[in-house]
């Protein structure tokens, strides 16, 4: 995967182009009620409060690519998982941006929920 290493922030289709070929991880920061009415399709569920603890088993040999309804507490989690040299990204606009781009949630009906 080639990205310019000062770009940070991901759009939605280069996401699910990313994520559809295995090259990156899409990790979802979101509230359980949140992820439960609608959620990228492989993407890993990691509330935002409990990201610290998960770190150790999110840094791997894949990029992170963090999302959230609208991208502003993904933005936090992707410069935090930058500054502690991991290869992290933002996905602009959020799981809003995703849904008027015409990409997919699941499950069917699936939906943003409102926050």
């Amino acid at each position: 995967m080639t990205f310019d290493p000062r770009q940070w922030e991901l759009d939605p289709e280069r996401v699910a182009e990313l994520a559809a070929r295995g090259e990156v991880v899409v990790v979802d920061v979101r509230e359980p009620y949140e992820h439960e009415a609608g959620r990228i399709a492989g993407a890993l569920h990691v509330p935002l409060d409990r990201l610290a603890e998960a770190a150790g088993e999110l840094a791997g040999e894949r990029p992170l690519v963090f999302h959230c309804r609208v991208g502003a507490r993904s933005a936090l989690a992707a410069q935090a998982f930058r500054a502690a040299g991991v290869e992290a990204f933002n996905m602009t606009g959020g799981l809003v941006e995703w849904v008027e781009r015409g990409l997919p949630l699941e499950p069917d009906g699936g939906r943003v929920a409102e926050h």
